[in-house]
């Protein structure tokens, strides 16, 4: 039973989850993008933190100094191998090919990129990059931006082949027992390109980890809505389905991120934090 309550929070979280993304286009925005690029980089032992912030903060610099309009965001992991997760949104793959068009075509922006990716290879074991598709019949109450945001869950699901249908009615049933819950928020991704075809990923946005206390109660309210019939059902239609799941915990970083104006002018202190100047005693023990 635990194993399926976990399941239901990984689809439903009762938690403020907002829309993916914000890129070229305005995609994201108001709404999850159609296209969601993830960029992900695992990182050396000892090589993660400040370290790395540096290190992403040249792609960043480079990014402002041509004015690009191709936004992007990065999150930290908080659980699981250390690592850094990249997402960049575009309402079409025309949006995504003009992207990189628009790079190529910009030398100094081309080079300096090439630069900093030379320097922030140093720190990696590894690196990959998938394309994602919205599924909105997946999802529920998607329309938020994620700029007030500062955690999100992630929930890779990799459902049996040939089961798509029991898939879609596990989810079905997920949102119709939440479709009354103003808080229950979630945006659904299909795999089209670095996977598997039938892995799906469930993201859901939090203003605060507080927010996770709350999923013992939640889970107890899921399971006395759905009753005894419901979550046997549940429970069967998880079987015939998914093959496997889990959920891993990431922290939005702004050191790592380009976000969209809209953001920035929404919390200026979060996404570009002033560096407080340093005091003469220490100015001086610095230099020493």
């Amino acid at each position: 039973m635990k194993k399926i309550i976990g399941l239901s929070l990984g689809l439903c979280c009762l938690m403020s989850a907002g829309a993916v993304m914000s890129a070229q286009d305005d995609a994201g925005v108001n709404g999850p993008p159609k296209i969601l690029v993830i960029q992900r980089e695992f990182l050396k032992p000892g090589k993660a933190g400040s370290l790395h912030d540096k290190s992403e903060s040249a792609f960043v610099a480079a990014m402002k100094a041509a004015k690009s309009t191709d936004h992007y965001f990065g999150m930290t992991s908080l659980s699981g191998s250390s690592r850094a997760l990249y997402f960049a949104g575009y309402s079409s793959y025309a949006s995504w090919e003009a992207a990189e068009k628009t790079v190529e075509h910009n030398h100094t922006l081309s080079a300096a990129l090439d630069r900093a990716s030379i320097a922030d290879g140093d720190l990696l074991t590894s690196y990959e990059q998938s394309i994602w598709e919205y599924n909105k019949d997946l999802s529920l109450n998607d329309q938020g931006g994620l700029g007030n945001m500062r955690y999100m869950e992630l929930t890779l699901y990799k459902i049996k082949p040939g089961h798509r249908k029991e898939w879609n009615e596990l989810v079905a049933m997920y949102k119709k027992a939440m479709a009354d819950v103003p808080s229950a928020h979630w945006a659904t991704f299909e795999m089209a390109f670095g996977g598997l075809d039938r892995e799906f990923l469930v993201a859901t946005g939090m203003k605060s980890a507080s927010e996770i206390d709350q999923q013992d109660a939640d889970s107890d309210k899921f399971v006395s809505s759905m009753g005894a019939d419901g979550m046997k059902k549940i429970a069967d239609l998880t079987a015939a389905a998914v093959e496997s799941s889990g959920s891993s915990l990431y922290m939005f970083n702004p050191k790592m991120s380009y976000p969209p104006e809209e953001w920035v002018k929404a919390d200026p202190d979060f996404w570009t934090p002033k560096t407080k100047p340093m005091g003469k005693k220490k100015a001086e023990e610095s230099k020493k």
